[in-house]
């Protein structure tokens, strides 16, 4: 996992420049990655001093985490046995000086706003040849949806003390020159499993410091999450108070306020859609509650309540504005579907990718070949670039990465033949009946007609992915209760939207597929 630095990476090349975000005059915007800035030759060295090597001063434990840009590990102090979690980002997955600059500009805010009770603390960064290590507090407490699902009595008063929680975190950021820019509920931890556990704010990986009156361009965030004012390029740290204001419309009704099968569908909801106060359960919700998420969730930011004014709104301020009686239990089933990102999913759209007839993949396969200029099966940046320079893409360096990014499910810093297909093929080759069954197969090893944990399990292992969830995957999708998925389950959730497309971090919505020709943009 780590190798020992050089003996001085200390040369003024090296050294990584401070991110200061540039004035929104010369484009708009600080850190993300997807600029089109001009690309500086890309340093050797994040941090600008040497570090200890990680393993001389920690042990490392199981994996806890895979994020789109780092794998998170449980680490344990040598010296003192107390036990940490670690955050590795491969370097290889840092193409450009900018993408050097965004993990030093992390790094900073993370110490920046580390005395706050209710963001992660940071402990230390070590660099090796291979990775940044950024060692901070353990969680162990689980995500934020996870944790109300499990507890199951869920009413307005608890979800008025989490959206207090996760708003004090926002104005804190806020008067520190910080915005957030990807607020979520996957990124609020608590710190153990207690009834009484804090909960805190992690991963500022899309963080930027600003100044006041500063605009920014660059679309970063979640789908669901997203204002609309970054959807349209031009905006500033009212957009952490819109997302916060969609996490609490999911607190109290298990949904996003705009949902939609595509990304694209998601984002014309979120432009022009209508908030639905209509269907259950929002008849049985206080109407303070909704007048604060009509107030959070206002399209013009400058009408949009500051963070500070959420936290004087009276459905906050007065305990018996929310009422303490419990939720509909409809509302918890729903955000345990929710908050369960669907491996299977993900792993069965794979399958039937690398399983489509020659004829249905002849050109992509073809397509492949000629950006495997090497031909080692897997395509690294400098191919990907090239090959959509040759198919006449004037995509500019960062978007490029952006594909790169988005395509490579495994994390490797390539795309190897089956992300390749699986990022560009057409999804209504992958929703017909053949190919389902020929993918439900995949699964059901023993052909049963079922998929059982056993048979996930192995599919998580060939996969190379983590078995948190199996029996949340296989209680959401299994609508008899019988324990096991059957075809007709498979193929109801393979057909269905789900979490997925609206929840991943995106730094901007291009689709490799598009980029390449081979799909309709």
């Amino acid at each position: 996992m780590s190798s020992e630095p050089p003996s001085d990476p200390k040369s003024s090349e090296q050294k990584p420049a401070l991110a200061v975000p540039a004035p929104a005059a010369a484009g708009g915007g600080g850190g993300g990655g997807s600029q089109g800035s001009t690309f500086l030759s890309k340093p050797s060295w994040v941090l600008p001093q040497k570090t200890q090597p990680l393993l001389s001063l920690y042990s490392i434990g199981k994996k806890l985490g895979q994020g789109q840009f780092g794998t998170t590990h449980l680490v344990t102090e040598k010296s003192s046995g107390i036990q940490y979690a670690c955050k590795s980002i491969p370097k290889k997955k840092l193409i450009c000086k900018e993408d050097y600059d965004d993990v030093w500009r992390e790094i900073q805010i993370m110490h920046h706003l580390s005395e706050h009770p209710n963001v992660v603390r940071i402990k230390g960064t070590y660099e090796d040849y291979l990775c940044v290590h950024i060692v901070m507090e353990l969680c162990a407490g689980g995500e934020l949806f996870d944790r109300i699902v499990r507890k199951g009595h869920y009413s307005e008063r608890e979800a008025a003390k989490l959206i207090k929680t996760i708003v004090k975190v926002v104005e804190t950021c806020h008067s520190l020159g910080v915005m957030h820019r990807d607020l979520k509920p996957e990124n609020f931890l608590f710190t153990t499993a207690d009834d009484d556990a804090t909960l805190k704010a992690t991963d500022f990986g899309l963080s930027v410091f600003y100044q006041p009156g500063e605009m920014f361009s660059d679309v970063v965030g979640s789908p669901y999450y997203v204002a609309p004012e970054v959807l349209r390029r031009f905006y500033g740290p009212e957009s952490d108070v819109w997302s916060a204001g969609v996490i609490l419309y999911i607190l109290l009704s298990g949904l996003p306020p705009f949902w939609a099968e595509t990304e694209m569908g998601i984002f014309r909801q979120i432009l022009q859609g209508k908030l639905d106060f209509d269907s259950e359960p929002w008849p049985f919700i206080s109407d303070t509650a909704k007048d604060l998420i009509r107030k959070m969730l206002e399209r013009n930011p400058k009408k949009r309540l500051t963070a500070h004014e959420v936290l004087c709104h009276p459905w906050i301020v007065d305990d018996n504005m929310a009422p303490d009686k419990p939720l509909d239990s409809a509302v918890l089933s729903r955000l345990k579907q929710f908050s369960a990102m669907n491996k299977l999913k993900k792993m069965a759209l794979r399958v039937i990718a690398e399983r489509l007839s020659e004829e249905e993949i002849g050109g992509l396969k073809e397509l492949f070949r000629m950006i495997d200029t090497d031909n080692s099966g897997t395509i690294t940046f400098d191919e990907l670039k090239e090959g959509l320079r040759r198919v006449g893409s004037e995509l500019m360096e960062s978007e490029i990465k952006d594909l790169m990014e988005a395509a490579d499910i495994d994390n490797s810093g390539t795309i190897d033949y089956g992300e390749f297909l699986a990022a560009t093929v057409h999804l209504n080759k992958l929703e017909r009946e053949e190919n389902l069954v020929s993918a439900f197969s995949f699964f059901d090893k023993d052909g049963s007609g079922y998929i059982t944990i056993d048979e996930l399990q192995q599919a998580c292992k060939d996969f190379g992915l983590s078995e948190l969830h199996l029996d949340d995957m296989i209680k959401e999708i299994d609508q008899d209760n019988d324990g096991q998925i059957d075809y007709g389950e498979f193929a109801a959730m393979m057909r269905k939207g789900n979490g997925g497309v609206g929840r991943r971090t995106m730094r901007n919505t291009l689709k490799l597929g598009e980029a390449l020709g081979v799909l309709p943009s």
